[in-house]
């Protein structure tokens, strides 16, 4: 009688059991399905605006906007379950934005621009405090143009097909200021640098509204003076401790011979000789982004002599 009671009992605690496990676990699951519909989603939108030229070698320019939309489900404790995340795909929208190429503005100034330094005598050079100071600058400066040429060759850099570029990039520039063409400087110019060629093109046709200019090749020659990495420290979505999204700045010299001659609004010559041939020098500086597929060339100053 008693061994009956006791055998009642226990299968009626083992079916409590059961039945509290069974709705614990239905509960469990009811609370992973709303975890999984929470989406851990990063974004990024990348506006840009891309213009194809010499040649189909595209020109990028415009900013650079990276905007991050993040929601994220704080973890959450059932007891002995542990807690779930799970991530969900961005939509098809989202993901072919994310193909597009990336642009962005020029830093807008040229990173420790060039001067031109005397030559020291042997002597002070080495057996002088300014000499050794003078020695070590020297060192540190070239130090940086071999290791800004070096980060340069990473993305395919030639220096023959590079020069053969920023002298064609040197006349239309000169060809363009001389007929006023700001349209096509537009393409071979920082924004920055296109500012100040318009106001020169229009303080000069207030003087001289017709000129004449022609470049005498092949070009005397040219020379790299100086070569830097600028960060865009201040444009949206550039870490500047990451050195594979920087600017690189080539300064180059040009010498070579030239034709000028300048008219006044009734077309007599107040300038110049178009049939002599004066030589010049000029300095200028030469930008291109490491990190924009198919970016290429641009004049981002020029340096006085």
């Amino acid at each position: 009688m008693a061994l009956g009671r006791l055998q009642t009992l226990r299968n009626i605690f083992e079916t409590v059991q059961i039945r509290e496990f069974s709705t614990l676990l239905a509960s469990s699951r009811s609370n992973s399905k709303s975890i999984s519909n929470v989406p851990h989603i990063t974004l990024r939108c990348i506006s840009s605006c891309i213009y194809k030229d010499h040649g189909g070698i595209p020109w990028t320019s415009g900013d650079k906007i990276m905007l991050r939309s993040t929601t994220t489900q704080e973890p959450i404790s059932y007891g002995y379950m542990r807690s779930v995340t799970t991530k969900a795909k961005a939509p098809a929208q989202a993901r072919q934005m994310g193909a597009v190429k990336v642009s962005m503005l020029s830093p807008g100034i040229i990173y420790e621009p060039y001067v031109p330094r005397e030559k020291i005598p042997f002597w002070k050079r080495y057996f002088t405090r300014n000499g050794w100071k003078r020695t070590k600058e020297d060192l540190t400066s070239e130090l940086k143009n071999a290791y800004a040429i070096a980060k340069l060759r990473k993305s395919g850099y030639s220096k023959k097909q590079f020069y053969t570029e920023a002298v064609t990039i040197y006349k239309e520039i000169n060809t363009q200021m001389a007929n006023g063409g700001k349209g096509t400087l537009r393409k071979l110019v920082t924004e920055h640098m296109y500012s100040a060629l318009k106001n020169e093109i229009k303080q000069r046709e207030s003087v001289w509204p017709t000129v004449y200019w022609e470049l005498i090749e092949p070009i005397v020659k040219v020379r790299t003076l100086r070569a830097r990495l600028a960060t865009a420290s201040l444009q949206i979505g550039v870490d500047r401790n990451d050195l594979s999204k920087v600017f690189i700045q080539l300064t180059l010299e040009f010498l070579a011979k030239q034709k000028f001659e300048a008219y006044d609004g009734k077309g007599a010559v107040v300038s110049g000789d178009r049939n002599k041939e004066v030589l010049v020098r000029d300095i200028w500086v030469f930008e291109k982004s490491l990190f924009h597929p198919g970016a290429y060339w641009r004049l981002c100053g020029r340096i006085k002599v």
